[in-house]
C-alpha cells in the first residue's frame, strides 16, 4: 500500500538537521586527522620529540634508591614545563591546549604497568639490578605522542632472563615499525609479536593493546593485541593512510597472564558516553574539575588534592564515568619489558615514527632465526620517498 505524500512535518525537519550534523562532525574530524596536513604534522612531532626528551631525563635519574614517585612527578612537571614553551600563540582567539597525555608511570620487575603512585603512597624506591619501565605521553593541541622503555637499575649490562625479554620487547617493536604499512593487519602484526616472543622463550603478555590515536582520543577504534587468547580477542584491522598508532609491546619471562593485586588504581580516563547524575557533592567536585583539566586523555589522582580525588572518584568509577588503568602484575620473580613508540602513516606512504629509545644494551643467548622475522627487520625505516621512473 502506497500512502498518499504528507507535508514536511517537524520531526522531518529534525532528522535532517541530524544527519547534516552528523555529516559534519565526520568532515570535521577527517580534516582534524588529516596528515597530509604540514601543521598537524609537525604538532605531532613537537609531542614526539618533549616525549623523548622527558624519557631520557627520567632514565638519567634511574638510580639506586630513587623514589618511584618522585620519578613520576618529575616526567609530569618536565612534560608541562616543555610544552609550556611551545605554541603560546592564541588560535582563534583561544589558547593551545597541551601537556600531559599520559601520566608518567614507573613500574619495576614483574610489575606489568599503570604504576604512579600518589605521594602518600610514596614509599617505593629503586634497587641496582631493578628492571625499570618508563611510561608516559605528550600532546600538543590534542595531538598525541606516546612512549615506553625498559632500563636495568646500575650495574653492567643485562644478562640471562632480563636480557631475553628486554630485547624480546625491542625486536618485537622493530618489526612493528617495519610492518606498519598500508594492507598490513592487525592479525599479522600479533602472530609476529608472539614469534618473537618464542624466540627468546618469553611470552607476550596479554590484555595490553596497540591503539590507533586521533585529535584528542588517545584510544581509538582500530586494535592491535598484543596476544590474542581465549579471553581477549579484538575485531582484525586493517592499516590505512593518515593512521596514528602507539604502539605497545611487553613481553614477559612468565605465563605473560597479568592479575590485580591489592595495589591502587591511580591512573584514570572520563568515559564521555556515560552519564550520571552523582549523589555525593565530593564525586560532583571531581568530576567537574576534571572534566575541565583532562576532558578526554587520562591522568593520575596525584595531580589534584589527592584525599578529595580519592574520595571523589570511588561513585564515579562505580557508574562507569570513568575508565580505570589497574596496576597489574605477573608472577613474583618474573620480569616484565615494555617498549611503546608512536608511528604515523603519512599519505606518501611513508612512516614517520616520532618516539623512540635506544637500543638495549643486553647480552641475550637468543637470537632471531626465523626467515619470515629476519625478512621484515631487513626492510628499511628510511623515510624518503622513491622517485618515479
Amino acid at each position: 500500500m502506497v500512502s498518499a505524500p504528507m507535508g514536511k512535518d517537524e520531526d522531518d525537519e529534525v532528522s535532517s538537521v541530524d544527519i547534516d550534523d552528523e555529516e559534519e562532525e565526520d568532515e570535521d574530524e577527517q580534516a582534524a586527522n588529516d596528515l597530509s596536513k604540514a601543521d598537524i604534522v609537525t604538532k605531532y612531532r613537537c609531542a614526539g620529540t618533549i616525549a623523548n626528551d622527558v624519557l631520557q631525563q627520567i632514565t638519567s635519574k634511574i638510580s639506586p634508591g630513587a623514589k618511584v614517585v618522585e620519578l613520576c612527578d618529575f616526567g609530569d612537571d618536565k612534560v608541562a614545563e616543555l610544552t609550556g614553551k611551545v605554541y603560546n600563540q592564541k588560535k582563534e582567539g583561544k589558547k593551545v591546549d597541551k601537556g600531559v597525555a599520559f601520566p608518567t608511570c614507573i613500574s619495576i620487575n614483574n610489575c606489568v604497568g599503570h604504576y604512579s603512585p600518589l605521594k602518600s603512597d610514596g614509599d617505593l624506591v629503586i634497587n641496582e639490578g631493578d628492571t625499570v619501565k618508563i611510561d608516559l605521553g605528550v600532546h600538543i593541541d590534542g595531538y598525541i605522542a606516546v612512549v615506553a622503555n625498559t632500563v636495568v637499575c646500575g650495574g653492567e649490562a643485562p644478562t640471562g632472563r632480563k636480557a631475553d625479554v628486554m630485547q624480546a620487547a625491542w625486536v618485537a617493536a622493530e618489526c612493528a615499525q617495519r610492518m606498519f604499512q598500508e594492507g598490513a593487519t592487525s592479525t599479522e602484526i600479533t602472530e609476529m609479536i608472539s614469534k618473537v616472543a618464542k624466540a627468546f622463550e618469553c611470552t607476550a603478555v596479554e590484555g595490553v593493546l596497540s591503539h590507533q590515536m586521533k585529535k584528542h582520543v588517545i584510544d581509538a577504534n582500530k586494535v592491535i593485541i598484543n596476544k590474542a587468547s581465549t579471553e581477549h580477542q579484538v575485531k582484525e584491522a586493517k592499516i590505512e593512510a593518515n593512521d596514528v598508532v602507539g604502539f605497545d609491546i611487553v613481553m614477559s619471562t612468565g605465563d605473560g597472564k597479568p592479575r590485580q593485586l591489592d595495589q591502587r588504581t591511580t591512573v584514570y580516563k572520563r568515559d564521555l558516553q556515560e552519564k550520571y547524575n552523582l549523589k555525593m557533592k565530593a564525586s560532583r567536585a571531581f568530576c567537574s574539575e576534571v572534566s575541565q583539566r583532562f576532558p578526554t586523555l587520562p591522568f593520575t589522582l596525584r595531580a589534584g588534592d589527592e584525599r578529595a580525588w580519592r574520595l571523589g572518584v570511588t561513585e564515579c568509577v562505580k557508574h562507569g564515568l570513568f575508565i580505570e588503568y589497574p596496576v597489574l602484575y605477573e608472577k613474583a620473580g618474573e620480569t616484565v619489558a615494555q617498549v611503546k613508540f608512536t608511528a604515523l602513516l603519512l599519505p606518501s606512504g611513508n612512516v614517520a615514527r616520532i618516539t623512540s629509545a635506544p637500543a638495549p644494551d643486553v647480552k641475550s643467548e637468543f637470537k632471531i632465526e626465523d626467515e619470515a622475522l629476519l625478512e621484515i627487520l631487513s626492510r628499511p625505516t628510511d623515510s624518503k620517498k622513491k622517485k618515479k621512473q
